[in-house]
């Protein structure tokens, strides 16, 4: 028996009163995460925002100019977590540091959560002079050094050693969730990632 056209759901009805322009980013955004960027058509983006590929193409030149858009807002919005631990713990670097530990790894417990999207999309973009490269390359650096400023400012031992131990483990993490899935050993992460930081914690009165 047919249930008839189900009801929109919020996001949908909140897509649909955005401008062309954002409504060509959210369908981006959501089926480049789910299937791939190299999968998904720009016929299936304008599509699922509801317009065309003339008016796709009048605000973005190109699909590769449409990804760098893409990955420049995903670097925006994980730079905000940081951000936001520190508003949330200000002057306490471990703290900030814990707190987006935390973060990343509740969203890796996230049953819907494909990886890193900035990760994912460097595995599709290998060419160097792809306009979305660059952003991958640089806010990925950032986000390793970013850990290393607050192990420094923290007091741990060999902040930088124990910066890159940190972001293989997490890189790690989100590379087994996709080849064992969310009950694999990146279930682990957050302990592993505390035993970690506890065992370069600097000593008391040091």
């Amino acid at each position: 028996m047919s249930r008839g056209n189900p009801e929109p759901s919020s996001q949908s009805r909140r897509n649909a009163e955005l401008p062309p322009r954002e409504r060509i980013l959210a369908a981006a955004r959501a089926l480049f995460y789910a299937r791939g960027i190299r999968a998904v058509s720009v016929d299936e983006i304008a599509a699922a925002a509801d317009t065309n590929k003339m008016t796709l193409y009048r605000h973005f030149e190109s699909k590769d100019r449409l990804i760098a858009e893409y990955l420049r807002e995903l670097a925006s919005k994980a730079d905000s977590i940081w951000d936001e631990a520190a508003s949330a713990h200000p002057g306490d670097p471990r703290a900030q540091l814990e707190a987006w530990l935390d973060h990343l790894c509740r969203s890796m417990a996230d049953p819907e959560n494909r990886g890193c999207a900035l990760a994912n999309a460097a595995v599709e973009i290998p060419d160097k002079d792809h306009p979305g490269r660059e952003i991958i390359e640089r806010h990925k650096r950032g986000q390793r050094e970013h850990i290393a400023t607050l192990c420094r400012d923290a007091g741990f031992r060999d902040s930088e050693k124990l910066a890159d131990q940190i972001y293989l483990l997490l890189e790690g993490a989100c590379a087994n969730m996709h080849s064992i899935g969310h009950e694999g050993p990146c279930r682990r992460s957050r302990d592993l990632l505390r035993t970690l930081l506890d065992s370069q914690a600097p000593k008391p009165g040091g």
